[in-house]
């Protein structure tokens, strides 16, 4: 009795046939391949049909991978020379936000610390990180002993302290043309830190 239960059970868990897996898929046409029925040109069609659609599936892959391969590249270029062009606009980007040699005692004064020149305490931040000649200068304006401090304005002290076209444009050439700073003009300043 246990030996039929047993072969009943290996009949459950078998696989189902293929026919009724094909029956149950969404797979488009493979319902039409795996039928119960025996028709022979049917079914010959449905098979023709798919195995041609996966091997055109197949071609236009293989097609598009050697394509990819040979680092295909289209340049389309339009030019228009044009009479007279503006000058350009040009941005210059200096690392160092103000120039020490004009920063004021008033200046140490009220930006010391977000300058990291000073500590909280009014006194030289990291003095032995310091060169010897720029650590005098830092010495002599950091002194504070009966000084009255003047009110401050950041963007006045950014306008004084940054840095000037004139002092830092070396040379300027456009189409052939020596131009200055005269031929620069601010267009739009931020004030970050």
């Amino acid at each position: 009795m246990d030996l039929k239960e047993d072969s009943e059970d290996m009949d459950y868990k078998r696989p189902a046939p293929i026919e009724v897996f094909a029956s149950r898929s969404t797979l488009h046409g493979i319902s039409h391949m795996f039928t119960y029925e025996r028709m022979c040109i049917k079914r010959t069609l449905w098979i023709l049909f798919f195995l041609s659609s996966v091997g055109v599936l197949v071609m236009v892959c293989v097609d598009r991978v050697q394509l990819y391969f040979q680092y295909p590249h289209v340049t389309k270029l339009d030019e228009v020379s044009a009479p007279m062009m503006v000058f350009p606009s040009v941005t210059f980007c200096n690392l160092n936000s103000f120039r020490f040699s004009r920063v004021t005692r008033n200046d140490l004064y009220h930006a010391g610390e977000l300058l990291a020149l000073l500590n909280g305490r009014y006194e030289i931040r990291d003095p032995h990180m310091v060169e010897e000649h720029v650590l005098q200068i830092l010495k002599e304006r950091a002194n504070f002993d009966n000084y009255k401090p003047r009110p401050f304005n950041m963007r006045e002290f950014y306008d004084r302290t940054g840095h000037d076209i004139k002092e830092m444009l070396l040379s300027c050439s456009y189409r052939g043309v020596e131009c200055s700073a005269d031929n620069f003009k601010v267009v739009s300043q931020t004030y970050q830190q």
